[in-house]
């Protein structure tokens, strides 16, 4: 019987996990959390000791199985990689990252009475995420701080940043919790009543606000299928096609973005295309930013790049004369190099022993080098981007580290084409929307098939295209003034605030044991 009531144990938990799924993008229901999350630390309150790190584990697996199962999609489409095979990496991938979860757990309901839950959980579950995110090069996707952007501690975001978000999570979740534990309410009705009044609040304050100056910018979703992107005899059809879509959109714009790898070619081999959209570019009175991929044929590294092409200033009208100039040079500095390269993707972890054991191990382009952490901002037209690359825009400190006093805009640019019809693009954008949140930036995101987005500095979208469609896609950006607190600050003041928390109490279980 203890048997069963254990295994029934396991199969909530995983339940539980398994709904925090709905709320991130695309169906954005942030409530679920409020309901979820307290559910299994009230089931993890009732569990024996010696059995939490089971039941976390099994939290981790349902949150993550079902979270990022996108992820079949590039493996069994794009990899070459059977279905018994996808899902058997599927699984591996979602038990690493059970596993911090299921080490919260432990230590939470191994050493800590549940009603001192609400006060160890914040430092403790930070621990392990901030683990998470650096820990093998880090994955932070599907912190629970994402499914609020939506929800009413969307106002603390700029303050404390999504990671900070997870321990006002973990406060309130955790009273709940236990408040139906021990049917005394008023306490977690408090807690949960002044974070969400105030997250309602806060979110009425503009810390950035608009200069009065706008760009006009257009960027180009060529929606190039995933199976010809590096093939050979597709580069020249693929660079024609993203050239004629932004023909008629030269004079319009200020700037105008293609997406990561836009240019199929290698970058000393496509030269003299590079020099012809320069010039063209320039003699259009526009600043163009592309990625590429440069491979050096002696050192044999390969960069996965942005690129700034075309008016590098803006002409100055002071100079009516003055002549508009590209400036763009083989390995010139106005360039950005990914910095978090994606495991399998872009470079092969043990690489002398798994290369060649299946396709997905031998893609194209994964082997590359990691450029800089800390990069200058690439310069269009005299506007300043703080470049993100894919999956670099998952990772606040990297984008913090990059933006300075004159930076205009956040751009990330991405290739989604690998994960299909799912929703991983979605759930990419709805990261995208947080970083504007955190920055008080406008983010610009400009991707291969979708979904391609303009976010205002508030961390709503302005404008978007649709999946799967070729389109150009063109707005006003207003320029912002400002810092939010969370730019400033980093994390600092949520891991002062949750260790406070912490210290205090374990001096109060001791004082109390004596």
């Amino acid at each position: 019987m203890k048997n069963i009531k254990a295994k029934f144990n396991l199969a909530l938990a995983f339940l539980a996990g398994a709904s925090l799924t709905f709320t991130y993008a695309p169906f954005s229901f942030w409530i679920i959390l409020f309901v979820s999350l307290p559910c299994y630390f009230y089931l993890l309150a009732k569990t024996k000791k010696q059995h939490s790190f089971k039941l976390g584990f099994a939290f981790g697996l349902g949150w993550f199985g079902t979270g990022v199962s996108w992820v079949h999609v590039s493996i069994a489409d794009f990899g070459g990689i059977p279905l018994i095979g996808s899902i058997a990496l599927m699984l591996l991938l979602s038990s690493y990252l059970a596993l911090f979860p299921a080490c919260v757990s432990y230590i939470i309901s191994r050493f800590f009475k549940p009603h001192n839950w609400p006060m160890v959980l914040p430092f403790i579950w930070l621990t392990f995420e901030w683990l998470r995110s650096w820990l093998f090069t880090g994955f932070p996707w599907l912190s629970l701080g994402y499914g609020q952007i939506t929800g009413p501690l969307t106002g603390w975001i700029p303050l404390i940043g999504e990671f900070g978000t997870n321990a006002l999570i973990m406060i309130v979740c955790s009273s709940l919790a236990i408040s139906y534990n021990n049917q005394r309410w008023a306490t977690s009705l408090f807690i949960t009543g002044i974070f969400c009044l105030s997250g309602i609040v806060l979110n009425q304050i503009n810390w950035t606000t608009p200069t009065g100056n706008s760009a006009q910018i257009a960027m180009v979703q060529g929606n190039i299928q995933q199976e010809m992107r590096w093939t050979p005899e597709q580069d020249q059809p693929t660079m024609d096609k993203y050239q004629e879509m932004t023909s008629s959109h030269w004079l319009k714009n200020e700037v105008i973005i293609w997406p990561e790898a836009a240019i199929p070619q290698l970058e000393p081999i496509a030269l003299d295309y590079l020099r012809n959209l320069d010039t063209l570019a320039a003699a259009s009175n526009t600043g163009l930013i592309t990625g590429i991929v440069n491979y050096n044929f002696e050192t044999k590294e390969a960069y996965n790049n942005l690129i700034g092409l075309g008016l590098k200033q803006s002409l100055d009208a002071n100079e009516p004369d003055s002549l508009p100039m590209g400036h763009y040079r083989y390995l010139h500095g106005n360039r950005f190099s990914k910095h978090h390269l994606l495991p399998i993707g872009e470079f092969i972890p043990l690489e002398d022993w798994i290369r060649g054991l299946a396709p997905i191990f031998d893609l194209p382009m994964s082997s590359f080098s990691r450029g800089a952490y800390q990069q200058t901002n690439i310069q269009a037209n005299g506007l300043y981007f703080a470049p993100a690359i894919c999956f670099e825009i998952a990772f606040p400190r990297q984008i913090s580290k990059n933006l300075y006093f004159n930076t205009d805009f956040i751009l990330t640019v991405s290739n989604d084409a690998w994960f299909g019809n799912s929703h991983g693009p979605a759930q990419h954008l709805e990261i995208a929307k947080m970083r504007a949140k955190e920055f008080g930036l406008p983010v610009l995101r400009a991707t291969n098939n979708g979904i391609t987005a303009f976010i205002n500095h508030t961390g709503n979208i302005q404008s978007q295209l649709p999946q799967f469609e070729a389109a150009v896609l063109s707005d006003s950006i207003q320029l912002v003034s400002g810092y939010t607190p969370y730019r400033n600050l980093g994390d600092w003041p949520i891991w002062m605030f949750s260790l406070a928390l912490f210290i205090y109490s374990l001096k109060s279980r001791n004082n109390k044991q004596k």
